[in-house]
């Protein structure tokens, strides 16, 4: 019922994006250790995901990275840093996502409701379904290219 509910909701805020095309800014976090990518796959989308999601009235973009990949995965992070700022125009919307990257970090939760499965993947075979703005975030982590830059989604 709940993820009914979620999937329900989920509609309901693209029904508002298509009438009233919303500027949002959001966090993603690359979480690697042992040259393997900590994934999530949400219930009311296919595929996968880095953690993530919007910021919240009043919270630093430290906060919400911390915030979000603790909600998402349940993980304590310690150092993290920027890898780039990036705009998507999909969906009615203009969403700037901000992609930090944590090599530091335990596992000490469990993710929140809206997580379907958790699940950390070599970065040489990438799961099927990994949506494409994350694929190339990781392609560019993995050749080197993971300095502060600006882009498209």
């Amino acid at each position: 019922m709940r993820k009914m509910y979620i999937r329900f909701l989920f509609l309901g805020y693209r029904i508002f994006c298509f009438l009233f095309r919303p500027v949002r800014m959001g966090v993603r976090v690359m979480m690697i250790q042992d040259s393997k990518v900590t994934l999530v796959r949400q219930t009311y989308l296919p595929g996968w995901f880095m953690p993530g999601g919007g910021l919240k009235r009043g919270e630093t973009l430290d906060q919400a990275a911390r915030r979000e990949a603790f909600e998402e995965t349940g993980a304590e992070l310690g150092k993290v840093w920027l890898m780039g700022a990036y705009t998507s125009f999909k969906d009615w919307k203009t969403d700037h996502n901000l992609v930090f990257v944590c090599e530091d970090f335990k596992i000490t939760g469990k993710p929140d409701s809206e997580i379907a499965e958790i699940q950390s993947f070599p970065l040489d075979a990438l799961p099927a379904g990994l949506w494409p703005g994350h694929v190339r975030r990781l392609e560019e982590y993995k050749t080197g290219q993971a300095n502060p830059q600006f882009g498209e989604w």
